[in-house]
């Protein structure tokens, strides 16, 4: 008989443990289905909701999913859990928390001062209670804000990434790619190259080519190559010019050793960034990628559900106060997300489980070619990301990535979500954008022909 039980249909339901609860009350997902997981009926599903919809919020605190002894993500949240922050919640049962969350109490200040007192279990734990609705107006009360060279989270404000992948790394056709996606308004984020190669050297020539277009044409943003963490440590010690340090994460050491990194290797990238104090608006220069079904795919996952150990990855993003983080939503693939219905649902719950944590959100609307899901369902949750107040979005040509062969929103499909929604890029490139003559008056980025004076000013300047 286990601890954790419920009724439902006259049918009595046991869980043999918090974990097993956790994962049953997840919305289906062909990830967990794989790993045996998953629950095994709707009737089973709804009643692990019912029994955490009971539990306190504090067996959290009691009851690791992940061995303390055995895992440092583990320790690092509850070592640095702020008992002070979560004590306005301290005696609510998960249930009770998402109808708090749901409430007028809850607004941007509140949430602000409760993040550093929320665990990522607590937060996975309620985004399994919410419907997507839910999950769309809780991210949307999250005001999370970092700078760099721009200011990012600001209400009113959607940033981009724009990211000019190339297959051979080409300096020439990643500089075109750029200026491509500048007169469109994009890159306020971050212009990010994921290269083709992990040499340190073609790294550094990146790292060069960009920060040349960036001085060239005075943008105020931030350039990153998408590189092992080890690389850009490397990187700076040649004296690159080296804006952000990149890495992906999970939420198990033991996944994280699989990526090659420790939490102490990332601390040690973020202060050798720090000493080339290159920001100007701040300081946050740590830029984090994430995705469900990393620690699965490493057999890494401890038992745990891929949404809830997605969310135990941003408490390592969390630690470093990062500029941006990005959840890769598709990218992983249907044996981990199988469908459009599975793809938006869990951007949705990621974007909000971060934004609860107290990160800046960012997701890569994207789905692989062998997925059940097309560009139809890009641009839904395109528009449901943009309603919840999601940080920024990742945009490529053509909305087809040629080097990494996958599928996510283009620079067009970005600038017209900011018009539909009347939303501004980050405050600094907005004035770039009217200083180069790329906005009009409303701040609006006309379409350009041939002749129009931004796109000469930017092609002559290029040359």
């Amino acid at each position: 008989m286990g601890l954790y039980r419920a009724t439902v249909g006259g049918t009595r339901y046991d869980f043999a443990d918090l974990r097993t609860v956790m994962a049953c009350a997840s919305p289906r997902r062909s990830g967990d289905e794989l790993a045996g997981l998953a629950a095994e009926s709707d009737a089973q599903r709804m009643a692990a909701r019912l029994v955490l919809a009971d539990l306190p919020l504090r067996a959290f605190l009691d009851t690791p999913l992940v061995p303390y002894e055995s895992d440092e993500v583990t320790r690092l949240i509850i070592d640095t859990h702020d008992g002070a922050a979560f004590a306005p919640v301290a005696s609510l049962t998960v249930g009770g928390f998402r109808d708090w969350l749901l409430s007028y109490a809850a607004d941007s200040a509140a949430l602000a001062a409760l993040a550093p007192g929320l665990t990522p279990e607590m937060v996975a734990a309620v985004s399994k209670l919410m419907r997507n609705a839910d999950l769309i107006a809780v991210a949307a009360k999250c005001q999370v804000i970092t700078g760099f060279r721009t200011t990012l989270g600001l209400p009113g404000r959607l940033a981009s990434r724009l990211q000019p992948n190339h297959p051979t790394d080409d300096p020439a056709g990643i500089a075109a790619s750029t200026l491509d996606g500048l007169l469109f308004g994009m890159g306020d984020a971050v212009i990010g190259i994921n290269p083709a190669t992990d040499n340190v050297g073609a790294c550094v020539t990146l790292l060069e080519m960009l920060d040349a277009v960036r001085q060239r044409f005075d943008i105020p943003s931030q350039s990153c190559v998408l590189t092992h963490v080890t690389n850009s440590i490397e990187a700076i010690n040649r004296g690159a010019p080296l804006d952000l340090v990149f890495q992906s994460v999970a939420g198990t050491e033991a996944a994280n050793a699989g990526f090659g990194i420790s939490l102490s290797l990332l601390g040690e990238a973020r202060e050798a960034a720090l000493s080339l104090r290159r920001g100007t608006v701040g300081d946050n220069v740590m830029y984090f990628e994430t995705g469900q079904g990393a620690a699965l795919s490493a057999d890494a996952h401890h038992g745990v559900d891929q949404q809830t150990v997605e969310v135990r990855a941003y408490a390592v993003c969390r630690a470093f106060k990062p500029l941006i983080v990005n959840t890769v939503v598709g990218f992983i693939g249907p044996e981990y997300l199988y469908d459009s219905k599975q793809i938006i649902r869990a951007g949705l719950e990621d974007h909000c489980c971060g934004k609860l944590l107290g990160l800046p959100m960012g997701v890569d609307v994207c789905y692989t070619n062998h997925a059940e899901a097309d560009q139809d369902d890009m641009d839904t949750l395109m528009t449901l990301l943009g309603v919840a107040g999601v940080t920024f979005l990742i945009g490529v040509p053509g909305a087809d990535d040629v080097m990494l062969n996958y599928q996510s929103l283009s620079y067009h499909d970005i600038l017209g979500l900011r018009h539909l929604l009347d939303r501004r890029p980050a405050p600094e490139f907005a004035d770039w954008l009217a200083r180069m003559g790329m906005s009009d008056a409303g701040g609006r980025l006309p379409p350009l022909d041939a002749s129009a004076p931004a796109l000469r000013r930017l092609l002559a300047s290029g040359g």
